[in-house]
């Protein structure tokens, strides 16, 4: 955070935008405020070009004249209904509303709205650090009005309400996972007061659409430490509401003196090391829900210990419906975190014994073009705190990505369809669609991905004649 003077602040509000709007609110006789993120980027230095104006008396009608006054480029859109509108000018979005005050009813999170005062929004705003506001009309320009000390909230790095945080998050409990989000991105302390009151009114997140969960949840998987956020979700009782898949991974099980990993402190730290490595949302995604399964296929096995088995094919059949369950797309970014769920034991198995070119081809053909992300997350999953066993896997991880390498360059093997297809199979045979051809093509692609013969056509079809002839099969004169 930096300290902004008076006279330097104003200078921050220097550009024309900003001028233009003064003059505006002047000629319309409105008070006129800059509120929210964009005052709070100011002092954090961190880029903002979404800007919020607050005026006391119409946003629209402020919107209307501001998009007028800067020309035919401006793009204005109006949202009767909740009497606010935008204006989109060179790549920057104004966002207008008029000041006002809100009450809520128990059940419901849609305000009852009244006009008010710029001190009645700055009252009902979540958090202090986005109460803050500077004016722009002319006589008071630059100037902020910080009723509730944001400024100082920002400076020791604190999250608070700036009313009684019940009312607050009781009033728009989507609040709560904003105030998780914030603490996040910005590596902030909750206050004590803040985070208790979260835990009191964890339940009431069940009113907000999963649409809009989900957007904060995704804010918080891109934050650069997202196992902050979790953790907090976690200890303040949110998660369990919003993805007990995920809650359900906490805890040890301890029997005849062996216990496993906690998998949910596992989980969050592969998604730190994801973090570290790649801003890919799906690929922090699949890092999330890499082991969910593993509560549904923990075991004891007297001679073993604790047992996973077959996690990685159960969590691939469980993620279409966390997906539509958190309204998340069912697309093929679903079908990609599906994919490295279900192949991410894979490269753990090749890297744990010898690295043969038959494993590594068939991983490379089953990964396709998503392969370089299945190694990131491989990697990143390997959290073992015996320093020696986890340099001996990412040492044979480099091995096996040189071999995927050499294999590719060699056979092309990403992505690649048997050098015969089934139509000329059946032509050339005069067969029908049947059996035999399916066994006939599944024959040269085993071939091929272990290595028997090379990624050719001439070399496929010699093999094939011979493969039909043991099967009976004659070539049509």
């Amino acid at each position: 955070m930096i300290d902004l003077t008076p006279e330097e602040l104003k200078q921050s509000f220097n550009h024309s935008i900003f001028h233009t709007l003064s003059e505006t609110a002047d000629r319309l006789g409105l008070e006129c405020y800059v509120v929210g993120g964009y005052v709070r980027d100011l002092f954090l230095e961190r880029p903002s070009k979404d800007i919020d104006v607050v005026v006391t008396g119409s946003g629209i009608e402020m919107a209307e004249a501001f998009g007028a006054k800067i020309g035919k480029l401006a793009k204005v859109t109006v949202f009767k209904s909740f009497g606010t509108a935008q204006v989109k000018y060179k790549g920057v979005e104004v966002e207008f509303v008029g000041a006002r005050k809100e009450s809520y009813q128990r059940d419901s999170r849609k305000p009852i709205v009244e006009n008010g005062t710029l001190q009645d929004d700055q009252r009902r705003r979540d958090f202090t650090i986005n109460a803050m506001a500077v004016c722009l009309n002319k006589e008071r320009f630059g100037e902020l009005v910080d009723p509730f000390n944001g400024i100082s909230d920002l400076k020791e790095k604190t999250i608070r309400t700036p009313l009684d945080p019940d009312v607050t998050f009781s009033d728009d409990p989507l609040r709560m996972m904003r105030c998780i989000r914030f603490a996040t991105q910005l590596n902030f302390y909750i206050e004590e007061a803040i985070f208790e009151s979260l835990s009191r009114n964890c339940e009431r997140i069940k009113i907000i659409s999963k649409e809009r969960i989900a957007d904060e949840l995704n804010k918080i998987i891109l934050s650069p430490v997202p196992s902050k956020g979790f953790i907090d979700l976690e200890r303040s009782g949110l998660l369990a509401v919003i993805f007990p898949e995920l809650h359900a991974l906490q805890g040890v099980e301890v029997k005849n003196g062996c216990g496993h990993k906690d998998n949910f402190y596992h989980t969050l730290e592969v998604l730190d090391n994801i973090g570290k490595q790649t801003g890919n949302l799906w690929l922090r995604w699949a890092a999330l829900l890499h082991d969910i399964a593993k509560p549904a296929t923990k075991r004891w096995e007297p001679r073993i210990g604790w047992t996973f088995h077959s996690h990685n094919f159960v969590g691939e059949k469980m993620i279409p419906d966390i997906f539509r369950k958190m309204k998340l797309p069912m697309n093929e970014k679903m079908k990609y975190v599906q994919k490295l769920v279900s192949l991410h034991m894979r490269p753990i198995a090749i890297a744990d014994e010898e690295v043969t070119d038959s494993a590594v081809r068939r991983l490379l053909f089953d990964a396709g073009d998503d392969i370089d992300d299945l190694m990131t997350l491989c990697e990143a999953d390997i959290t073992s705190k015996n320093s020696e066993r986890k340099e001996r896997f990412l040492n044979n991880f480099r091995l096996v990505r040189q071999k995927l390498k050499d294999i590719e360059e060699k056979d092309r093997i990403r992505n690649f369809q048997p050098p015969i297809s089934g139509e000329e199979i059946m032509e050339l045979f005069g067969l029908k669609p049947c059996r035999e051809v399916g066994a006939l093509k599944s024959s040269i692609k085993d071939a091929i991905l272990d290595g028997v013969i090379p990624n050719d056509y001439e070399a496929a079809y010699q093999y094939m004649l011979e493969k039909a002839g043991k099967m009976g099969l004659n070539v049509r004169r």
